[in-house]
This record gives structure tokens, C-alpha cells and sequence, in this order.
């Protein structure tokens, strides 16, 4: 038992994963700050306009699908890297439309 331990705490690949979950760690307290601007401006413009910027609608969409690719690594729910570690098209395929809602999952 203690030979696999010791195994597993030699693998430098389970380090590199810990180095990369830190940093997106701190990455995600970046897109929390982006995001919260993101809702304070379509709050905002919704009051001024009576609709919402489209602009912003597509960016924001965008910040969400990339929080649900750190997450996904995070949990080990993929080993795929997030960006900037790999290319932004990989969290482009992150499908966030209603086929993932908890509706379409029943």
C-alpha cells in the first residue's frame, strides 16, 4: 500500500496538474471579477435601452463556456487544458445550449 503511495507522489504528471489547477484557481477569480461587470453592464444597459446588448451577450457567453471548461478540469471531468494552455477553440466546443439543461437531461 505504501509502495503505491509512494508511486502515486512520484508522478510528476499529478504535480504538473496541481501547478496548472492553481493557476486557473486564480484564473477563475478573473473571470468571476469579468463576469460580474458583464452582469452590472447588461443590468444597466436593459435600463437604459429596454433590451440587452448583444455584444456583450456573445462575450459573456463566451466567459461562461470557458468557467465551465476550468471547472470540468478542476473536477477531473476532462484533461483537456484550458485556455491559455491550450487554444481557445477547444473551449469554444463546450456546447452550453439547452441540451445541457437539467430539462433535456430527464
Amino acid at each position: 500500500m505504501s509502495e503505491q503511495i509512494n508511486a502515486n507522489l512520484k508522478k510528476v504528471s499529478t504535480w504538473k496538474r496541481i501547478i496548472f489547477m492553481l493557476l486557473l484557481i486564480v484564473i477563475v477569480s478573473i473571470v468571476r471579477t469579468l463576469l460580474w461587470a458583464v452582469i452590472l453592464l447588461q443590468i444597466i444597459t436593459t435600463l437604459l435601452t429596454g433590451r440587452s446588448n448583444q455584444h456583450i451577450f456573445a462575450f459573456s457567453g463566451g466567459l461562461c463556456a470557458y468557467l465551465y471548461h476550468i471547472t470540468l478540469y478542476l473536477t477531473f471531468n476532462t484533461e483537456l487544458l484550458p485556455f491559455p494552455f491550450s487554444s481557445w477553440q477547444l473551449t469554444d466546443r463546450f456546447d452550453l445550449t439547452e441540451k445541457n439543461s437539467p430539462q433535456a437531461m430527464d
